[in-house]
């Protein structure tokens, strides 16, 4: 097997053991530092502020100025891509996780210094057999399959590209963590294009103020073609077409046909996706330039917490997908049933940034001043954010939700209120009875009528309103 490169692999390792240390702790101290953003008045149900149409698809963004976005120091994205359609290679300085909400495609990512082939545990990955014999002798780094229900870690630095290879329209929700120690630049979201042109954009003004259209270009473009056609050894002539104007924008179509790449069969494709270990290591450099990058997230087996009445709720930290303790995020997927009430909590450790895929509900969020900042019904389409330590409540709608939530730290911890495991199970029948002027059987009321469940409560009877 072709080997790392001598001198960028430690380079490569050194930033992911820097990061490696900074996850460790869940926030970082430029997080720390910026703390004063989040003493918000009010948190607001988001829609996308801006479009961007490509020839192959459309991206939308959320605005990254909104009060609750700058709290959590991310910013929100969702891309549609369309059939046989691709997104061009680009870089981003932060972290970012994606959730795949619709469709299916294939997705690379290179790595600086590792091999230009890709091995599953079984060995080599197959070629098509209608690949041509051109095609053949192209070599490059791993592709994998992506699909509904997966979310996907992509690291800072590290170029990536996602080609649509299905039958309906690829759409991906991402949310980017612009405050992690990975990030030394501003709290800015940016994205560097190798190829492609601006794509065309639309939305309100307020929102296309602090993130120009030029952020997408093709960093190409602004190099001396001279110096261009020196470095990858062409003539002027092929360097120039590398920076043309492209009006096709940063989503792409192929031409009839596909892409012709090498990628993996069927049966390895299953066996990755269902694989926690991924391959057998044999140096630090197989370890990340063969690490996982995704993770199913709707598989009813694999729930956190399960209630035959309730629903489920599914995890995915770093114990589960490795990456994600380089990257300092997870993530978690929720799908409740009707009138279901998720218990009152907390997150310790980490901002969430929820998006609803489906159904509605009734969600509040209290501050530690007592207020409630967040009251509202949220419904398909839906993003917003519960700060760090900021407790929330959810009770389902008639129709049951479905959400993705994203969380800034690769080990995010809950801390319920009530039910199996929380923090008044866990007093004494005389500190509640006094905390609250109850007598002690109304306090063991609290403690133990809910014990038997955890987070996920099924409907009573008759169903409250808050």
């Amino acid at each position: 097997m072709a080997r790392c490169s001598p001198f960028l692999l430690p380079l490569f390792l050194a930033a992911l053991v820097a990061a490696d240390t900074a996850a460790g702790y869940g926030t970082s101290e430029q997080r720390r530092s910026d703390a004063r953003e989040c003493r918000m008045q009010h948190i607001s149900t988001t829609r996308p502020c801006c479009s961007f149409k490509s020839e192959g698809g459309v991206v939308e963004l959320w605005d990254e100025n909104e009060d609750q976005f700058q709290c959590a120091g991310v910013s929100a994205m969702r891309a549609t891509i369309q059939s046989e359609s691709m997104t061009l290679p680009n870089y981003s300085p932060s972290p970012r996780l994606v959730y795949i909400q619709k469709g299916q495609g294939l997705m690379g990512i290179s790595y600086p210094g590792c091999p230009e082939t890709f091995h599953s545990a079984g060995g080599a990955y197959s070629r098509r057999e209608e690949e041509s014999e051109e095609s053949q002798k192209d070599q490059h780094q791993k592709i994998h399959r992506i699909q509904q229900g997966d979310v996907v870690a992509i690291p800072p630095g590290a170029v990536h590209w996602c080609y649509n290879d299905g039958n309906e329209e690829l759409v991906v929700f991402s949310v980017t963590d612009l405050r992690n120690q990975a990030n030394q630049l501003d709290q800015t979201e940016r994205s560097f294009f190798l190829a492609g042109g601006r794509p065309r954009g639309s939305g309100s003004e307020e929102c296309e103020k602090g993130r120009e259209i030029s952020r997408m270009a093709n960093i190409i473009q602004a190099f001396d073609a001279n110096m261009i056609a020196d470095a990858f050894g062409i003539p002027v002539d092929l360097a120039k077409k590398m920076q043309r104007e492209d009006e096709r924008g940063i989503i792409v179509k192929v031409p009839k046909g596909g892409l012709r790449m090498i990628r993996p069969t069927a049966m390895e494709e299953k066996r990755e996706r269902w694989s926690r270990d991924g391959p057998n290591p044999n140096g630090m450099e197989e370890i990340y330039c063969n690490m996982r990058i995704h993770q199913y997230l709707d598989n009813p087996r694999e729930a956190d917490v399960y209630s035959r009445q309730a629903g489920r709720l599914y995890s995915v930290n770093m114990h589960k997908l490795p990456i994600l303790r380089y990257i300092g995020m997870s993530a978690e997927r929720g799908n409740l049933k009707s009138n279901v009430l998720f218990g009152p909590h907390w997150t310790i450790n980490a901002h969430t940034v929820v998006y609803i895929t489906r159904g509605e509900g009734r969600t509040q969020i209290v501050s530690n001043e007592g207020r409630t900042l967040f009251d509202e019904n949220v419904k398909t389409g839906d993003v917003f954010v519960i700060p760090q330590y900021f407790a929330s409540v959810h009770r389902v709608g008639d129709g049951g939700i479905e959400w993705v939530a994203f969380k800034t730290s690769p080990v995010p911890m809950r801390s319920p209120i009530v039910g199996h495991t929380s923090v008044l199970k866990g007093m004494p029948i005389g500190v509640l009875s006094n905390a609250f002027r109850i007598p002690e059987g109304q306090a063991q009321d609290l403690k133990c009528k809910r014990e038997d469940q955890m987070m996920i409560f099924s409907p009573r009877r008759s169903p409250r309103v808050f």
